[in-house]
């Protein structure tokens, strides 16, 4: 069988999903199989390194086209067309709509759908609307042409089959993992890097994006609150892409004037992993997530977990977090105060990681993805 993979997003620097195609992609060459792969690639990551090793089932085609542009809707379709492969694999919803040949999506969560919100854009409101119906659009068409659907927890394929009427029978849950090369990276190089980024004392970490649904802005309420009730010789560190989300962050909050907050902007994978490594404490405050990885990856390190009790997370977590309310600065930042210093309920949610990550796996993830893709064309 020949199985196509859209792979323009493969690569870390283009975030979760990024890193989930690279993650696919590895795991199913190390799968003993007869299948053969087209991997549809850009100018950006045609040449990774990641896919030096791929035997010869792997073939790669150009497609420098951009992610939600008219050309991904006009010129994709044409590409992979020509290769004509029996069944493709979209990572995402966004596929052309004149795509009339068997595929399957892949849906990471819904999020437009419950957090619509103008400021969630860097563009204005008039634009931001005509975008957000189109999305939903093609979203829509996506669900409904599919041959199956692929969902990363069982919370997202309810809300799937909820929000836009999919029938269960179609949808197929397909947890992610931990990635093995965040985790097995050695960091002691960057230990001065740490420094350089102005983190000087013990730090509590938060790693993601800015965007309004991942409410940085109650974590910051909630650190002033901890700070003030507790007075704590800790530092709050925020690690991700400084971008206009980060910047209107930063501006509302006056981040700037306190030294007790630290953005780094974006960090490669070996400083990444430093600060997993000497982090006191992991929190994750997010309002709404379809799978949740930056918790995992902290759990995989060793780091105690912290975080919202919504969507996903408690499916994800289970037993080695602690969770609170997102939308309660002061409940969070009395279960941080927890998560910091009872060294009891620290050991604990060690352990309780342990038994956890062994539910997650990027080989599992690679075999039920290809059974999911090979019963699409077979059943």
């Amino acid at each position: 069988m020949k199985i196509g993979i859209d792979c323009r997003l493969l690569g870390p620097e283009n975030g979760g999903l990024g890193r989930y195609v690279e993650q696919l992609v590895t795991h199913l060459a190390g799968i003993n199989n007869d299948h053969r792969f087209v991997l549809f690639l850009n100018k950006n990551n045609f040449s990774s390194v990641g896919l030096n090793n791929l035997d010869s089932r792997f073939k790669k085609t150009f497609a420098d086209i951009p992610w939600y542009g008219w050309e991904e809707q006009i010129k994709f379709k044409s590409i992979i067309d020509r290769e004509t492969v029996d069944i493709m694999h979209f990572p995402h919803w966004n596929i052309p709509l004149m795509y009339s040949a068997p595929y399957v999506a892949t849906i990471h969560d819904l999020i437009m759908y419950h957090y619509p919100r103008p400021d969630a854009t860097t563009r204005g409101k008039a634009v931001y609307a005509i975008k957000d119906k189109l999305h939903r659009l093609v979203v829509r068409h996506t669900v409904a042409s599919a041959k199956r659907v692929i969902a990363v927890s069982e919370l997202t394929k309810d809300d799937i089959r909820k929000t836009l009427g999919v029938s269960a029978d179609k949808i197929y849950v397909v947890y992610g993992a931990p990635y093995p090369e965040t985790v097995k990276l050695k960091a002691d190089s960057e230990k001065e890097n740490i420094g350089r980024l102005g983190i000087t004392k013990p730090f509590v970490l938060y790693v993601g994006s800015a965007y309004p649904h991942k409410n940085l802005a109650n974590l910051v309420d909630a650190w002033r609150v901890l700070q003030e009730k507790f007075g704590y010789d800790f530092q709050l560190v925020l690690a991700g892409s400084r971008n206009k989300f980060y910047e209107r962050l930063i501006d509302e909050k006056k981040i700037g004037s306190w030294n007790d907050i630290v953005p780094t902007g974006f960090v490669s994978d070996a400083l990444l992993s430093a600060l997993y490594k000497r982090a006191r404490l992991y929190v994750f405050p997010s309002l709404y997530e379809g799978f949740g990885l930056p918790p995992l990856e902290a759990m995989a390190q060793g780091v105690p977990v912290a975080a919202s009790n919504r969507s996903c997370l408690p499916e994800v977590l289970g037993e080695a977090a602690l969770y609170f309310d997102p939308e309660n600065p002061e409940q969070m930042a009395e279960v941080i105060q927890l998560g910091l210093t009872d060294d009891d309920i620290r050991f604990d949610l060690r352990q309780k990681s342990k038994e956890e990550l062994k539910r997650y796996s990027w080989e599992a993830t690679a075999r039920k993805t290809l059974e999911i893709l090979v019963g699409a064309v077979e059943r």
